[in-house]
């Protein structure tokens, strides 16, 4: 077996590719949500580059492509799907880094890799649901019935994949999984190391709220006698801030992302307001405290205003610390292709490799993001990292092959 000589140019030939799929016109930017046409397009694209490859493409029932190397193989890769308005990378970046060192390593005569694009990482459809289902977190005729935020279900969306949807692939015949990714955050690029370990991913919740008023003119509606859905919003948001003050670290993040305002028009009092709720924490014990201050003041504010409240399913996933064996492959491949000029880290966002990981050991590895950008058209990152990382990967393969 020779040592892992990867291709850059191959590899960033292929990524820029993978862009061209639901590119958005604005830079580097890509509108390519799970199920879309563009999204379709895609993973047909990576199934032949698979082939190409020498991997059998196996696409399981939720759309997730796999492509496997013969026997026991260990497994990468990441999710190809992106936000409504997303980067050219997140995801992306994981999945072609994943396809070179598998096409690199057959060449060097192993170890086996196999790779995949989970589908739905990105939660059109719930929280990283394609793992989600395939690592046991979520069953699939529950996530066959959630809707997005358009109401359309996930298995009406599906639909679109036809007689491409196969049977599950046995997590068994893999050693385990590694998964790079951008940082999407600011650490790696303000301190300008190359990459970064993975050492836990935190965990997440997320839920709809829903405060419902009356509806009213607003120009004839005293203030005082106004059940006033934004406000309500408005007066939780601000108490809720308060009240985190106490229960909070300076990792902790939460955050209201979606909001749908009726009738949403200007002359008239918002008799309703569905919004979204999301808290992420490192803490199993600290996103139960959050849970439970989230409830209480939104019914304290309903009670207040007259309004009534209604809570949605919570979902979410737990914090998951990374597998030490594969986290210190990792941190010596780093150690060797960069000395000196890498770090250990958590992960602020939420990954496949935290489904993943209820089935086999997994670990994670970071490049710089420019400026901390992720989930925007401007997300980018240098491309002499991007190499630098598929390195950092390789060396870690060839070591525990």
């Amino acid at each position: 077996m020779q040592p892992i000589r990867v291709n850059p140019d191959r590899f960033l030939a292929d990524l820029h590719t993978l862009r061209a799929f639901g590119a958005s016109g604005v830079g580097k930017g890509v509108c390519r949500p799970a199920y879309s046409d563009a999204d379709i397009a895609s993973r047909d694209w990576l199934a032949e580059r698979m082939r190409e490859a020498g991997l059998e493409v196996q696409i399981d029932p939720m759309g997730s492509v796999f492509g496997l190397a013969p026997g026991r193989s260990i497994l990468l890769g990441s999710h190809s799907d992106s936000q409504p308005e997303g980067g050219w990378l997140d995801g992306a970046l994981g999945v072609i880094a994943a396809l070179e060192v598998a096409r690199a390593a057959k060449e060097a005569g192993g170890p086996a890799v196999s790779v995949v694009s989970f589908q739905d990482e990105e939660g059109r459809f719930g929280v990283t649901t394609g793992s989600a289902v395939w690592g046991g977190a979520l069953a699939e005729a529950k996530a066959a019935q959630q809707p997005d935020r358009d109401g359309i279900t996930l298995d009406d969306a599906r639909a679109a994949m036809g007689a491409r949807l196969g049977d599950w692939v046995d997590p068994q015949r893999f050693i385990g999984f590694l998964e790079m990714h951008i940082e999407q955050g600011p650490v790696l690029d303000g301190t300008k190391e190359a990459v970064g370990v993975v050492e836990a991913i935190v965990g997440i919740r997320d839920m709809v709220i829903r405060f419902d008023g009356q509806q009213n003119h607003a120009g004839t509606t005293p203030m005082h006698l106004r059940q006033d859905a934004f406000q309500a919003l408005s007066r939780f948001n601000q108490r809720l801030n308060d009240r985190f003050v106490d229960i909070v670290t300076p990792q902790t993040v939460w955050t209201i992302g979606h909001v749908a305002l009726h009738p949403n028009a200007h002359s008239i009092v918002p008799g309703s307001v569905k919004f979204s709720m999301q808290w992420r924490d490192a803490s199993v014990e600290r996103l139960a405290e959050m849970e439970q201050v989230i409830r209480a003041t939104a019914q304290e504010v309903a009670d207040e205003m007259s309004l009534e409240v209604g809570f949605g399913d919570l979902l979410g996933i737990e914090p998951v610390d990374m597998d030490p064996d594969l986290h210190t492959a990792l941190a010596r491949a780093a150690e060797t292709q960069f000395p000196g000029n890498w770090r250990k880290m958590p992960s602020g966002a939420l990954h496949d490799a935290s489904n993943v990981a209820r089935l086999m050991p997994a670990a994670m590895l970071f490049v710089p993001s420019i400026k901390g950008i992720s989930h925007d058209f401007a997300e980018d990152t240098c491309e002499a990292d991007l190499v630098g990382g598929l390195k950092v990967l390789a060396e870690a393969v060839q070591s525990l092959g």
